[in-house]
């Protein structure tokens, strides 16, 4: 059964709020980024295999579309809220992601489901049948490094909704040319599978950033 505690969601006040969610697989955490009144929609946005909500992008997603009427709430699985260093089956992500759902859509707004790698494939799987407006897929996994031949192509292609790639220039699960055609894709040019860049880049990191906040800004906001 589920339940809801330690706050009552994204509010009205604009404030930041972590809301605890109870799953079948354990405690999820939500920390929501609340656009306050003026907010038009809800972006979740789950983390990776290797990482958590402290992720660059989210950060920056969290900090930027708020302004924007986005309300942003970033999404811990039980794993990681546990402490435990090694994420779960991805029929146990999806379980708990569908689960703590009905908290994401308390704010009476049109959620788009969305994360990055490992998240951004339950995000995939499970966006039809939760009722999700759209996809944010932040360096999605396409393949494994150096095994282009596994490729995951068929879960993006499954959404049946719109969805959105952001990809790092250089990542090793995917590259964006590897991307089937017709695939909505910004290219964060240099980047990584975590938007880190080198030192030989020709862009900052803040200015990268800008290059996600900027494109999901203009998919969300532009319509």
């Amino acid at each position: 059964m589920n339940g809801h505690k330690d706050g009552d969601g994204a509010g009205q006040d604009g404030k930041q709020r972590v809301e605890k969610v109870a799953t079948p697989v354990g405690e999820a955490r939500i920390t929501w980024h609340p656009a306050g009144r003026k907010a038009h929609t809800v972006l979740a946005l789950g983390h990776g295999a290797g990482g958590g909500i402290e992720a660059r992008d989210l950060r920056a997603l969290a900090a930027a579309l708020p302004a924007e009427g986005v309300t942003v709430a970033l999404v811990e699985q039980p794993w990681r809220v546990a402490g435990k260093k090694v994420a779960p089956a991805p029929r146990t992500l999806d379980a708990a992601w569908s689960a703590l759902w009905p908290a994401l859509t308390l704010p009476g707004l049109p959620v788009v489901a969305g994360g990055r790698s490992a998240g951004a494939r339950v995000a995939c799987r499970t966006a039809g049948e939760l009722g999700a407006q759209a996809v944010l897929a932040l360096s999605f996994p396409l393949h494994p490094p150096g095994k282009p031949e596994k490729s995951r192509a068929d879960e993006l292609a499954g959404v049946g909704l719109p969805v959105l790639v952001v990809q790092g220039g250089r990542d090793p699960f995917g590259r964006p040319a590897e991307f089937p055609e017709g695939t909505s894709l910004v290219e964060v040019p240099y980047a990584d599978h975590g938007f880190a860049l080198p030192k030989s880049a020709a862009l900052t990191e803040e200015e990268a950033m800008g290059v996600v906040t900027g494109a999901v800004t203009r998919w969300l906001v532009g319509g």
